[in-house]
């Protein structure tokens, strides 16, 4: 537990937080200042730099996660309903990074390079989505790890 437990934290303070940063802060001031042009390269090149932490998250999350649900609860049977919750809602969550992962993002980058920024501004929106919708389940998760056992 000394060990899996800030692991655990550490990523999904990475994970939510840059999603919070990106969603709140980035993206509404790179709206406003940047054309598409500037802008699309711009939030390639992030995610290009976000998502490798994304992705170490997302090992680490379920591998401390689990370890702690069966080393320390006894397994999911002994685990309160705010465990079944944050397991549920992370693993959603890691689903949805996959699908940006594999499809939107594979896509923003090959349109950008093709020159093709219309394609390119559908995709982001589509990754823009659903990363708020993560952004949403993250936060409802932190909240529910922290609280979950209090409610």
């Amino acid at each position: 537990m000394f060990i899996a437990l800030p692991l655990h934290l550490l990523a999904a303070i990475i994970w939510v937080g840059g999603m919070f940063f990106a969603y709140m802060a980035l993206r509404p001031v790179a709206a406003t200042l940047l054309e598409p042009p500037q802008r699309l390269p711009l939030w390639s090149q992030t995610f290009g730099r976000f998502f490798p932490w994304v992705w170490a998250a997302i090992i680490i999350l379920p591998a401390t996660g689990l370890w702690m649900i069966f080393m320390e609860f006894g397994g999911m049977k002994n685990s309160g309903g705010h465990i079944h919750l944050m397991l549920t809602l992370g693993t959603v969550m890691i689903l949805l990074f996959l699908h940006v992962f594999f499809v939107p993002y594979r896509r923003l980058n090959a349109a950008i390079a093709g020159g093709n920024l219309p394609a390119a501004g559908i995709h982001l929106g589509q990754i823009r989505r659903i990363i708020g919708i993560n952004l949403i389940l993250g936060l409802i998760t932190a909240v529910t790890a922290s609280a979950g056992r209090f409610l």
